[in-house]
């Protein structure tokens, strides 16, 4: 009996209970039985204990009476050092450890036992409840606001990392819990990589662009992006194109008005409002107004589910023989740090032209070098005052490596 309550007290306590509440979901009676018990865990452990304590009382008592008998006044001591050594092994280092590896295995069929147990004792129970809580208390322990199994964010990716999920699953579930840290300008498609249809070139050209560019939505303007008058769907684009009597006019009717979204608007809520509005392309502006670059749906889910694969096979990051990496310059950091696991900062600039230019606070006219956290970034091509490509290293390792030979 003694072992029954020992290991009951730890398979309680150890059971998993994201997986009872599964359980009792499902429906399983005695899952619920243990969910009852647990939720006053004083009157649980009190139950527990007084049949722990009560069984080892009367234990030792019988074994002392018995050697009395049998032997004399002189065998109390033997029989209760061995005693001591039986009860240590087999009724508190066993059953707690077997409980310990297979906690579901054992709490839930003690729990046909403990209920009506806690039933019977509930008086006795009751009194030493009171006692203990009140003890408590009065060391400023508020046993009302005890925690009640509710996971932090960071808790459950910690969960989920050790779950066992299959990577692809735990990518795209991390992939939900990023967008509350992300905002619109960490995914966007940035002003300066806009590709577009000037209305004011000749139809021609027009018509030319609109048989290359394959895009679901193409931002189509006047002069330059900062005069954007909307976008052309795919739909749109096929109905145009097999139109007789194809004009700039009737190209402008055939557009959708431009959404504007603010910058740094949360991602998650940027998905909301594509949801309720039923668009799939935003322009970002700025607080004067001024376009900052383009957000798409995809470019959302994409945070979620991966990045979705194109036929053309992206040539942005290219490793090099030596270990070091040519990166476009209008990448985004946080792209970066995702494809290549590394921790590059992105507090600041989103991209990886704009991080370069922060650090060195001026445009270069040749090309720079520098380090920064741990990374070592070379520009290797700069073009209208925007650095196209530039050569990064990763020598965190090696510094660590340097300090602990040190």
């Amino acid at each position: 009996m003694s072992a029954f309550f020992s290991g009951s007290e730890t398979g309680m306590m150890a059971i998993n209970r994201y997986r009872l509440k599964h359980l009792v979901q499902e429906k399983n009676k005695s899952a619920k039985r243990v969910s009852k018990l647990l939720e006053r865990t004083d009157r649980l452990l009190g139950v527990i204990l007084i049949g722990n304590n009560f069984t080892h009382t009367l234990a030792t008592a019988l074994a002392t009476v018995i050697a009395i008998r049998i032997w004399s006044d002189n065998a109390v001591l033997a029989v209760t050092v061995f005693m001591t050594i039986v009860m240590i092994i087999f009724a508190e280092v066993m059953p707690k450890t077997i409980a310990a590896l297979k906690p579901e295995s054992v709490a839930l069929p003690a729990s046909h036992l403990l209920k009506p147990l806690s039933k019977v004792l509930s008086p006795l129970i009751t009194l030493v409840s009171f006692v203990s809580n009140g003890t408590a208390r009065l060391f400023g322990i508020d046993l009302d606001s005890a925690n009640k199994d509710e996971l932090k964010p960071e808790e459950l990716r910690t969960l989920l990392q050790t779950s066992g999920v299959p990577k692809r699953q735990e990518e795209m579930l991390m992939g939900i819990f990023d967008m509350d840290n992300l905002s619109v300008n960490d995914v966007m498609i940035p002003k300066n990589e806009i590709i577009g249809i000037d209305i004011n070139d000749s139809l021609d050209s027009i018509l030319n662009s609109l048989q290359e560019i394959d895009f679901t939505y193409i931002p189509c303007y006047e002069d330059s992006i900062d005069n954007i008058l909307g976008f052309l769907s795919l739909n749109k684009k096929a109905d145009f194109l097999v139109k007789g009597d194809q004009s700039k006019d009737s190209l402008k009717e055939e557009l959708q008005d431009p959404l504007f979204v603010p910058e740094n608007t949360a991602l998650y809520k940027q998905l909301t409002n594509f949801q309720s509005t039923g668009r799939r392309v935003g322009v970002i502006v700025d607080e004067y107004g001024d376009i900052e670059g383009i957000i798409t749906l995809r470019s959302i889910l994409e945070v979620i589910v991966g990045e979705i694969s194109e036929s053309m096979e992206k040539m942005d990051i290219l490793p090099q023989a030596d270990g070091t990496f040519l990166i476009e310059g209008g990448m985004m950091i946080r792209d970066i740090n995702r494809r290549l696991k590394w921790d590059l900062p992105t507090e600041g600039p989103k991209t990886l032209s704009g991080l370069i230019l922060e650090e060195i606070q001026t445009i270069p006219d040749t090309n720079v070098g520098l380090t920064l956290e741990g990374y070592r970034l070379e520009t290797v091509l700069i073009k209208e005052n925007v650095i196209k490509l530039a050569k990064l290293e990763k020598i965190e390792v090696q510094e660590d490596l340097d300090e602990e030979q040190e």
